[in-house]
């Protein structure tokens, strides 16, 4: 074959070729125009129905951890914005799942700027082929009780741990001292002071325990607002005339409130024998009433040692002191003033402070007024 011809073949099959791959290239073209487009996952409505009746908090991601459906409060607690799931952690969760389908249950604490923690089981299982469902439970509630129960109890055993140990080391000096009668007498007395400590602390710890659940009376009647001072005055009579404090009292008489007059009385005592307690030999303490929008507000004014202003958040707390230093003096338990504020709150009411340091303090306990039927407005049906 000459040149010529050699040349003149090998151009036939250079367009053979080229034409074959132009009429590949046309039917590959055609073929992937035919496929169809894959489209993002979507949440069954049924399954969206459900969820959305459920208490948990809920997050559908699908294949790309694409956020395809949250619930608001995934949003209120920073887990979610836009489309994106911010918790690395939950993330994490959500990529095992996916691998091996298999359901997961975390903790995750939330922290975020300007809020406090948050505690939140996530619970973690594969919707379909292709989505992911992360169920939340927000449990910030239930780990505050816990450690406030945590601390309520170690406080009760602290507390507990010294006029008992006062007592043992009192009851061996005792033995010790069996040839001398003074001194016999003098630890004799100190030991019903001690017992009589622990048995006030208990008492509080009993009324404590009763009133912390804050639910509303079952029973309220007509409580006697002066009859409750006048009790709360012959109470701390004693301790009163030993330091030489005088009580005042003043305001509008023949006030009643509705709620439990056993409970109100405590609380109304505990304000006045915490004003004695920590007022100075000497000076004064003052309970006013007035009745004004439907309530009674009953204030004790004391001249005492006054509380810091960084510290009047924390006085409602229980076992909580202002001065520490002073309780075994003052003989108080730390808990007289959580019984006010539970008192308060199953009775509808509030307890208020006013204090200045180194000048003294006002505390307001105000509780809903009773009126009488008789009083009411025409109509109106009125009941304790």
């Amino acid at each position: 074959m000459n040149p010529t011809t050699q040349a003149f073949v090998a151009a036939i099959l250079g367009a053979v070729v080229a034409g074959a791959a132009v009429l590949a290239w046309h039917i590959s073209d055609r073929q992937q125009r035919r496929l169809p487009v894959t489209e993002a996952p979507v949440v069954p409505p049924e399954v969206a129905t459900v969820l959305s009746v459920l208490r948990s908090s809920a997050v559908v991601l699908d294949d790309d951890d694409v956020v395809v459906k949250a619930s608001a409060p995934t949003y209120a607690l920073g887990l979610v914005r836009g489309t994106t799931l911010l918790s690395d952690e939950l993330s994490s969760l959500v990529h095992q799942v996916r691998r091996d389908g298999q359901i997961r249950e975390t903790e995750l604490v939330l922290s975020r700027v300007g809020a406090p923690a948050r505690h939140v089981v996530a619970r973690v299982a594969p919707l379909g082929t292709r989505l992911v469902l992360a169920l939340l439970e927000d449990r910030t509630r239930e780990r505050r009780i816990e450690a406030v129960r945590r601390d309520f109890v170690a406080n009760v055993s602290h507390e507990l741990k010294t006029p008992v140990g006062a007592i043992r080391v009192l009851a061996d000096a005792v033995s010790d001292a069996a040839d001398d009668p003074v001194a016999v007498k003098r630890f004799s007395e100190r030991m019903l002071i001690e017992s009589d400590r622990l048995t006030e602390l208990v008492q509080q710890i009993i009324e404590l325990s009763r009133l912390q659940g804050d639910e509303p009376l079952e029973a309220p009647i007509e409580v006697d607002v002066d009859a409750v001072i006048a009790n709360a005055v012959d109470v701390v009579g004693v301790d009163a005339q030993r330091k030489h404090i005088t009580i005042v009292t003043g305001g509008k008489k023949d006030l009643g409130v509705v709620g439990n007059e056993e409970q109100v009385m405590t609380a109304v005592t505990n304000l006045v024998a915490n004003a004695v307690n920590y007022s100075e030999p000497g000076s004064s303490v003052s309970i006013t009433t007035k009745a004004t929008n439907g309530n009674v507000a009953i204030s004790v004014v004391d001249q005492g040692i006054g509380i810091p202003s960084d510290e009047l958040d924390r006085i409602f707390e229980r076992f909580y002191r202002v001065d520490p230093a002073r309780h075994r003096s003052t003989g108080g338990t730390g808990l007289g003033l959580s019984i006010v504020k539970h008192v308060a709150a199953t009775h509808g009411g509030e307890v208020k402070v006013w204090s200045v340091e180194g000048q003294g303090s006002t505390f307001t306990l105000t509780l809903p007024q009773y009126v009488a039927a008789d009083h009411a407005a025409p109509h109106q049906e009125v009941s304790p």
